[in-house]
């Protein structure tokens, strides 16, 4: 989930593929607790240094509340599919502020947004926030593990606040905090506003579809919206009109707000699956376009390289080989090959009729014969790892 969720993140542009390796350093620090099966951090997970632990309660924190966002989302739409996008991304196209470095400043804005979609229907988006602690739960400290757990959901609120698509108040959101140190395990809190949150849908090809031009040299227009008293709220009695600061898509811009969203989340899949430029024409100027254009850094040329049959499906992606406890193993990430094909090509549309088609033709196991554990995605992608050959043998010290 944590890999997924980085691969566009902006802190990973100027290394590309490798931000979204980092998620593999948690590998020995989540485990069940042997009794019931709850999910509890290792020992191994409890005793990093305090600045280590502060990255761990944002990373793991960001990672576990988006897994629990997403099984919300699914269990009120279970007949769509899920595009997770990190909010930033998605933001510059309409929102940058100006400058030689396209950036967000310092408005509050919501961590993710969660595209719940089906071919020829109108989406549904959700603002998500996450965040995660370390607080102390012993019993006579729980008021202080609440005010944190509180305080972090208010954050999330203040934040969600400033996201509103088409009018105010309409935006779904999700906020969740999560204990990695809670009694019975780790503990995720979460509160669901309701709202619409519809986009317009889009026609399967062509203009006004989400679809790269042919020629790949087209690019989806930035817009310059306005962030200071942009949200137009309702009207008291005996008061005129009102207004607050706030990333706020108007009607008329809806529908080119979907086909960002839903080119910002191909772009996302592409990078998981280790593509370089062939991302670069999904985004926008402002969004990093230059950046993939250009084969610079190692994660941008590391062009999808690896092949693997994974259960009845082939997948293609990129690997990377790393140490856990003197043991080397290979990590894969990538997508269905039959998936990766159509959005090499820049065709959106088809690769989410595709996609639809096959959603339930996924593997459901967590392991893969001749690999190990594995994370296949209703989307069509796939993270596994696998010990190399002479692995559980520890290098000899000299």
């Amino acid at each position: 989930m944590l890999a997924r969720a980085s691969t566009l993140a902006r802190q990973g542009r100027g290394r590309g593929l490798a931000e979204h390796w980092q998620a593999l350093k948690y590998c020995q620090a989540l485990a069940g607790d042997g009794l019931d099966g709850r999910l509890v951090l290792t020992e191994e997970g409890q005793s990093p240094e305090r600045w280590y632990r502060s990255m761990q309660a944002r990373e793991l924190g960001r990672a576990l509340g988006l897994a629990v966002a997403e099984r919300a989302v699914r269990d009120n739409y279970p007949e769509h599919l899920l595009s997770t996008v990190d909010a930033e991304v998605v933001l510059l196209a309409g929102f940058a502020r100006s400058g030689q470095r396209p950036t967000l400043g310092m408005r509050p804005r919501p961590d993710f947004l969660i595209e719940a979609w089906r071919p020829g229907e109108p989406s549904i988006v959700f603002v998500v926030t996450v965040n995660g602690n370390h607080q102390v739960v012993a019993k006579e400290r729980m008021n202080r593990s609440d005010r944190t757990t509180l305080q972090q959901l208010a954050r999330g609120s203040e934040r969600a606040e400033h996201f509103h698509l088409g009018k105010w108040n309409n935006t779904p959101c999700l906020l969740v905090s999560t204990e990695l140190l809670a009694r019975r395990g780790i503990t995720a809190h979460a509160l669901m506003a309701p709202g619409a949150g519809r986009l317009p849908v889009r026609p399967p090809e062509g203009r006004g579809s989400a679809d790269v031009d042919p020629d790949r040299t087209g690019l989806l227009p930035d817009r310059n919206l306005p962030f200071a008293n942009a949200v137009p709220l309702p009207s008291k009695e005996g008061s005129g009109a009102r207004s607050h600061d706030g990333f706020f898509v108007p009607e008329a811009d809806l529908a080119w707000f979907g086909r960002v969203l839903a080119r910002s989340g191909a772009a996302s899949q592409l990078a998981f699956a280790g593509a370089g430029v062939e991302i670069a024409p999904y985004l926008t100027e402002k969004q990093g376009f230059k950046h993939y254009r250009e084969r610079t850094f190692a994660g941008a040329s590391s062009v999808r390289d690896a092949e693997h049959q994974l259960g009845q499906h082939r997948y293609v992606g990129t690997d990377q080989v790393f140490r856990l406890g003197g043991r080397r193993v290979e990590a894969f990430s990538g997508m269905a090959k039959e998936l990766y094909a159509p959005l090499a090509r820049g065709e959106v549309e088809e690769y989410r009729r595709r996609a639809y088609e096959l959603r339930d033709s996924w593997p459901r196991t967590t392991t893969v014969e001749g690999w190990g554990p594995a994370s296949f995605g209703t989307d069509g992608t796939v993270m596994a790892l696998r010990l190399l050959p002479g692995a559980a043998e520890r290098p000899s010290s000299r």
